[in-house]
């Protein structure tokens, strides 16, 4: 694949569980890995698709990202910086949905992608997130701004919002 190419959303997801495969197995250098990654996440629907298949993989090897998935991700910026704030609140709001339903099973795995995202954020450390999670914390508080459409769309109650902004402020203390 070149970085001409834009992958689908599902042929970004395949592409990812691949090369999740791959670097589980130690068949990659880690600029092998931050090209890779860097050619899956340069268009919106590739870095949704990347994300789903990072996110939520069964292996380990989200839980320490490693120098090439960060830089891959750092390539970039504006895609990754709204798709990890974004993935940040719904996995959030999810956790709340998921308490209330009694679905331990999805709890976890909602708190697992929360927790990822948070470590990814952290590690990636670029300014433009942390100016995305102000817009939606600052959205969140004021009941309008950027994001209002992003929230409204997918009707987050108060309960919801209260964790997205937990989620936030644990980030940026």
């Amino acid at each position: 694949m070149t970085s001409k190419e834009s992958l689908s959303f599902s042929q970004a997801i395949q592409a990812t569980q691949s090369l999740i495969e791959k670097m589980n197995s130690q068949q990659l250098q880690e600029t092998d890995i931050e090209q890779e990654i860097s050619n899956i996440v340069n268009t919106k629907n590739g870095g949704r698709g990347f994300f789903v298949a990072y996110l939520t993989s069964e292996l380990s090897l989200p839980d320490n990202p490693s120098k090439g998935i960060i830089n891959g991700l750092k390539s970039s910026v504006d895609v990754v910086s709204e798709l990890l704030v974004k993935n940040l609140a719904m996995s959030s709001a999810m956790t709340v949905t998921h308490s209330r339903n009694k679905d331990i099973s999805n709890v976890r795995g909602s708190q697992k992608v929360c927790r990822r995202t948070t470590n990814l954020i952290q590690k990636i450390e670029l300014d433009s997130i942390k100016q995305e999670l102000e817009k939606l914390r600052n959205t969140i508080i004021n009941k309008d701004g950027e994001y209002n459409d992003f929230l409204e769309r997918w009707e987050y109650d108060v309960e919801q919002k209260k964790a997205i902004q937990e989620a936030i402020t644990n980030i940026l203390i």
